[in-house]
């Protein structure tokens, strides 16, 4: 069985919110069946039965009371639920980010790994003439400053990344360089509605990736 179908075991286990409700109960403490079934509602026969799912991928495991022997207590394996989390984001330092112009989202996207201690650049597939003021103006808002840069194609970086991260559909869709790891994030441009809450909504979710991507909140 592979990493992937034991965690889908896991995830079908807990998508009966009775059994969810019987992991939460267990969060702090092992329980008797008799409380457990009390605490989440649950008659006996058919808590038994969830308990046996649950034993099942080994979320949970009864444990046989040091007093009355009889007795055995419920016990929630937290190492197992931690077999859910998402995978941590990978060790980059040096990020190419790439939009279609370089006029907005890539810019800020740079500026931001900047700021979170990161190597990182920008570069367009189609290069404009300069970068957006919209652009420039929320970066000035969240402490950033992009008054001198200037869009840039590939031919003009010489920056050797670790990771290459397109902001924009069509600088993906337009092939990343070959043999680097890439990521995609799909940030609607912002410049065809030329607000500035479109532009502070771009900003927003670039700044929620660079977050999860430098393994910090964003």
């Amino acid at each position: 069985m592979t990493d992937v179908e034991d965690r889908a075991r896991i995830h079908a286990a807990l998508g009966d919110p009775r059994r969810l409700a019987i992991v939460e109960a267990l969060a702090f403490g092992d329980l008797g069946s008799a409380e457990l079934g009390e605490r989440v509602g649950v008659a006996s026969n058919l808590l038994a039965h969830h308990l046996r799912v649950l034993e099942g991928v080994g979320i949970i495991r009864r444990i046989p009371s040091a007093g009355d022997r009889r007795r055995r207590y419920v016990r929630l394996v937290r190492e197992r639920l931690e077999s859910l989390a998402l995978p941590e984001a990978p060790p980059v330092r040096r990020v190419l980010f790439v939009c279609t112009h370089n006029s907005a989202r890539s810019q800020l996207a740079a500026a931001l790994w900047r700021r979170r201690g990161g190597e990182g650049e920008s570069a367009g597939t189609e290069p404009a003439a300069r970068v957006h003021p919209l652009a420039i103006e929320v970066a000035r808002r969240h402490g950033l400053d992009l008054t001198a840069a200037r869009p840039r194609g590939y031919d003009e970086i010489d920056f050797v990344a670790d990771l290459v991260v397109s902001v924009c559909d069509r600088a993906r869709e337009a092939g990343l360089s070959a043999g680097v790891p890439h990521l995609h994030w799909s940030v609607p441009d912002p410049v065809p509605r030329g607000t500035l809450e479109a532009f502070e909504e771009a900003f927003g979710l670039i700044a929620e990736r660079i977050g999860l991507l430098s393994g910090e909140a964003a």
